[in-house]
């Protein structure tokens, strides 16, 4: 007879599951909202995938299908119009309308981008990943492709790189390519009216590639997330397509995820 499964954090058990980031959980411990076989949960609290855990009174899967992946992860081309959310008040389209059902749990969106930005999404079933690629402690790149109205000058983009103050704080790149293909330089015309560059920074704060880039005086006209730490966005794939991760990336990103 086989022996029940180890008991762990509940943290941890529920992350693992899907359910949401640990810090979210926590959360959800300190405000009474968890319950384990009917009792309310404690921090610290242990509990395996056999018990009664539940949410606000709704029971939570805590173990994964038959065959089923310990984690799962996928990439999406975010379109523009779509919002990084289950469901919008406005009944917008979803990132989460085109993915497919995962084989366990739910897919968590690794970070956000907003309604008018596009490009490489993350999506993975592991909460515990999820939160390790978004927090700051891990110094994740996220690097963009951008075409923002007017030429900057040398000084703007020095001062871009030393940072500049915003509302939330201060802010930089770590780094700054122009992008000079002929298409970009016909899109500029004859008096430059349009760059476009390659910024990389390793934060993810709401809107911050398009609001240091306004702070320096530039409006963002188009902006494309085309790498998340290890995982690029794939040349061939196209606005609204989705790729599972295969095995080598997905390693990639749960080492990138780990405590530092």
């Amino acid at each position: 007879m086989n022996s029940p499964p180890a008991p762990v954090r509940l943290q941890k058990l529920l992350a693992s599951a899907g359910v949401g980031s640990r810090r979210q959980i926590e959360q959800w411990i300190r405000e009474g909202r968890l319950t384990v076989d009917g009792r309310t949960a404690q921090l610290g609290e242990r509990a395996g995938p056999d018990r009664d855990v539940r949410l606000d009174g709704r029971k939570l899967q805590l173990s994964p299908g038959p065959g089923a992946a310990a984690v799962e992860a996928l990439l999406y081309y975010k379109p523009v119009g779509e919002v990084t959310t289950r469901r919008d008040p406005q009944r917008r389209p979803t990132v989460f309308d085109r993915l497919p059902a995962p084989r366990s749990g739910r897919w968590i969106v690794v970070g956000r981008l907003d309604v008018n930005t596009a490009g490489l999404l993350l999506f993975t079933t592991d909460g515990a990943v999820a939160h390790g690629l978004m927090h700051p402690s891990r110094q994740i790149e996220r690097e963009y492709l951008v075409r923002v109205r007017g030429r900057p000058a040398p000084q703007t983009l020095q001062r871009l790189l030393q940072g500049v103050m915003l509302e939330d704080g201060p802010a930089a790149f770590d780094r700054i390519v122009e992008q000079r293909s002929p298409e970009a330089s016909a899109q500029a015309g004859p008096y430059g009216q349009n760059a476009t560059y390659r910024v990389v920074l390793h934060e993810g704060r709401n809107r911050e590639v398009r609001r240091l880039w306004e702070a320096a005086g530039h409006e963002v006209s188009r902006l494309l997330r085309i790498r998340y730490g290890p995982v690029a966005l794939p040349q061939e794939l196209r606005p609204g397509g989705w790729r599972h991760l295969e095995p080598a990336a997905l390693a990639a990103l749960e080492a990138a995820a780990a405590p530092p």
